[in-house]
């Protein structure tokens, strides 16, 4: 089992939009034992805000509502994907990557209108596109 865990400042847009992103994306690509999960370095346990879930239901993916979590404790055991090279800096762990090591870092559109976070969203789903592709090569080496 691959434990990847996201991580953006609040867990109410990028990382909680990253996760199910890839929930969805790893089944579509027949990608098994994977358990994904999302934190914040600054989670309050707010709901996902309402246009991250928007612009999640418009592209198909889960937009239940949702607690943000606090990244509380590290597992060595879990890849950790930060939004930006500065999460990743304040994770400072080895098997910590940054999205800028995938396909580019995803601006916060915390507070934004709508098209920013299907903007945002658009971005993830290469993300985490990257991400996996990754995976599945490594697994058929």
């Amino acid at each position: 089992m691959i434990e990847i865990c996201f991580v953006c400042t609040g867990n109410t847009c990028r990382s909680v939009m990253a996760e199910r992103i890839a929930k969805k994306m790893s089944k579509s690509m027949g990608l098994k034992d994977l358990k994904f999960s999302s934190r914040g370095l600054q989670a309050k346990k707010e709901n996902i805000t309402d246009n991250a879930k928007a612009a999640l239901k418009q592209l198909g993916y889960d937009s239940r509502d949702r607690k943000s979590v606090p990244l509380t404790k590290l597992n060595p055991k879990t890849i950790y994907v930060a939004m930006t090279d500065s999460h990743k800096k304040a994770i400072n762990m080895k098997n910590c990557i940054s999205l800028s090591e995938l396909y580019g870092e995803v601006p916060d559109p915390y507070m934004q209108p709508i098209d920013e976070y299907l903007d945002c969203a658009k971005l993830l789903e290469k993300n985490v596109e990257v991400l996996l592709k990754k995976i599945k090569n490594f697994r058929s080496v």
